[in-house]
């Protein structure tokens, strides 16, 4: 039997979840890690680059909705195990690409990896969070957040030495998530009892919100609309932050690839630490935070030097990262049912909104340059006014 403490939180799940999480996201980072990589060998363009991300990215983001859907209506535990099998093969073909259309074949079962992955986790975290839902999620995704922070570091120790070729050494690493998954969906029957027991006895003592249509489609809209321009500020650092250190600091690519590591690992404490907070002080505060509390840091980044643009940007992603957690649970709570859906709809936001947002990047790129393109980024977060509509359901 699974050992569970007295809050009846799955520790060990969810580390091992969390674990699972960081090498399937360790995985689709080597992507724009290897952008620099890929745009020197093949001559593209920053519109190609921009297309890469927007082809995996749409690819991770139109399943992961479907996929929840489904497992909503029939347990499949072992889902994930099948997302690691294209992630497998995605890393493979793009490790040994010979051209452009191959590039992009690649990254779409790359995509199809994630996006068969994402959905059934998030209710594995759900099943073991008892009542620390916001730590639960914040172990869950600080594992997918180090993970993506360390494939600049692995680009930079591993793939500029070795070529791109090199990508075929990381396919090990979704084998052994796929060892770690499958051990994952042999314990979801036991949480799921424990966890459906505790919905039951919620329902017996009319604990369980109901919330009206108008409200559940009004908060998804605004939460959505908070989704997309986040990620609009972010992609332009996921995507095209390395370009920006080399253009505008002539730093070499191997130090730009451990500036963006920097950058996304203060993701990694971002959301924990907005996970924990959010269960004391409410998710709406949390979200609220985090989308508007950047903003003085991000109009100052375009005119800072080297050393500021570390400590910015830190800092920028620190606070942003820390929404999350608290977005995916407010919207789980509007809609306890449908968790698949929800963590495959938010989820795949995150892949499909960002590869929009990187489209539209490598296009202003192109035309006005990178320096302009992170002025125009950098009011980005004014959109997050609209938070104050959102409606605070947990009173």
């Amino acid at each position: 039997m699974l050992k569970k403490n007295k809050s009846k939180t799955y520790f060990l799940l969810l580390l091992i979840l969390s674990t699972s999480h960081l090498l399937n996201d360790l995985m689709q980072s080597l992507i724009p890690a290897s952008y620099p990589l890929l745009k020197e060998k093949y001559a593209l363009s920053f519109v190609q680059i921009g297309l890469i991300s927007l082809t995996f990215q749409i690819s991770g983001a139109l399943l992961q909705p479907v996929v929840g859907l489904i497992t909503d209506r029939k347990a499949a535990p072992y889902s994930p195990v099948i997302g690691m099998v294209f992630t497998f093969s995605g890393l493979i073909s793009l490790a040994f690409a010979q051209n452009y259309q191959i590039i992009l074949i690649s990254v779409v079962l790359i995509g199809i990896g994630s996006s068969i992955f994402h959905p059934e986790a998030t209710r594995m975290a759900r099943y073991a969070a008892g009542n620390r839902q916001g730590l639960a999620q914040g172990i869950f995704q600080v594992g997918g957040q180090t993970g993506g922070a360390l494939g600049p570091i692995f680009a930079a120790i591993i793939l500029v030495p070795r070529g791109l070729s090199s990508l075929s050494i990381f396919a090990t690493f979704a084998l052994l998530a796929m060892i770690l998954l499958v051990w994952i969906g042999s314990k979801q029957h036991e949480i799921s009892i424990e966890f459906s027991k505790n919905q039951r006895d919620k329902e017996n003592k009319n604990e369980l919100k109901i919330f009206s249509s108008f409200t559940i489609f009004f908060s998804l809209s605004i939460l959505i609309f908070l989704v997309f321009t986040k990620n609009f500020y972010t992609e332009s650092f996921r995507s095209f932050y390395t370009f920006y250190l080399i253009e505008h600091f002539g730093l070499s690519i191997q130090a730009s690839q451990l500036m963006l590591f920097i950058f996304l690992f203060s993701a990694a404490l971002g959301v924990l630490i907005g996970g924990i907070i959010g269960d004391k002080i409410g998710r709406y505060w949390i979200i609220m935070i985090s989308i508007l509390g950047p903003l003085p840091l991000t109009l100052i980044l375009p005119y800072a030097d080297l050393f500021w643009t570390g400590i910015l940007t830190i800092l920028i992603n620190l606070i942003m990262a820390s929404a999350f957690a608290s977005i995916l649970i407010y919207s789980i709570d509007l809609l306890p049912n449908r968790i698949g859906l929800i963590g495959g709809l938010f989820y795949g936001l995150n892949f499909g909104l960002g590869g929009i947002a990187a489209g539209f990047l490598g296009l202003l790129t192109e035309e006005y340059g990178i320096e302009t393109t992170y002025l125009i980024c950098s009011f980005m977060p004014l959109a997050g006014l609209i938070v104050w509509f959102l409606p605070r359901i947990e009173k």
